[in-house]
């Protein structure tokens, strides 16, 4: 691939923007890049987490502009479709996943972010969405996803002004996880990642599944699928496994099966 590099690391795998020149703008082709490499962890056994990070100053500074020049209504509505489709392929995989912020997570980028799990950002990272600066506004799932993650109000002020937030205050609204020195970035979200990868892959997949579809539904029809999703739990060797673990006063080893 041209712009995404990837490596496996053990039952991690890291997915990094490397259009350092542009600050990881998303155009069409970065787009399909990325999608590519997500089908390819999709369907690897050994992957227990995603890592999505970028190369140089950004993680993503959003979508890139030059495009936009060129785009007719039509041509536009395709290429949110397409940039929404890779958000939700991301929110929808059964594998947790996680936004390494080690810098600019503006537009396109944040909605990225706000695709994952998790995000853990760096002391320096600025985040925003700032479409309405130029004219627009969000088209990746960000008007949707930030106001479920902090709030109407909240996210109506961060989309009508534009402004940057700064890393502390993300985190202090809730739209980051852990806020980290840039040197210590990389070793944060690793052992998180790590810590993630322990536990059992169906458990964590069932739990995705029920917070993202009860997210979106009447509280009755959500704590109906948590307790559906509980009792499949039951079916699980993971469940034996844990159990067992447990009072056996020892560590699980989790297969996910």
């Amino acid at each position: 691939m041209q712009f995404v590099l990837t490596k496996k690391e053990g039952n991690l795998a890291w997915i990094i923007l490397n259009k350092a020149e542009k600050l990881n703008a998303l155009d069409s082709k970065l787009i399909e890049e990325i999608w590519e490499s997500v089908e390819q962890y999709e369907e690897d056994s050994e992957t227990r987490v995603l890592i999505f990070t970028g190369s140089g100053k950004a993680f993503s500074a959003g979508a890139d502009i030059t495009e936009f020049t060129k785009l007719s209504p039509i041509d536009a509505w395709k290429f949110a479709k397409k940039g929404r489709g890779l958000m939700d392929k991301i929110e929808n995989l059964s594998k947790p996943t996680i936004a390494m912020i080690n810098g600019y997570a503006l537009g396109g980028g944040l909605e990225l972010a706000l695709s994952c799990d998790l995000r853990v950002a760096a002391i320096e990272a600025q985040l925003g969405l700032p479409e309405i600066n130029l004219g627009i506004y969000p088209g990746f799932g960000g008007t949707q996803r930030l106001t479920r993650l902090v709030g109407k109000s909240k996210a109506l002020e961060i989309m009508m002004t534009g402004d940057r937030i700064t890393a502390s205050d993300a985190e202090k609204m809730g739209l980051v996880n852990k806020v980290v020195p840039l040197s210590s970035l990389e070793e944060e979200t690793r052992n998180l990642a790590l810590k993630l990868a322990e536990k059992s892959p169906v458990i964590l997949a069932l739990l995705k599944e029920v917070v993202l579809r009860g997210n979106d539904s009447p509280i009755l029809s959500g704590l109906s699928m948590e307790s559906l999703g509980w009792s499949t739990a039951f079916s699980t060797q993971d469940k034996n496994e844990g159990v067992s673990a447990f009072l056996q006063k020892r560590k699980p080893q989790f297969k996910g099966s």
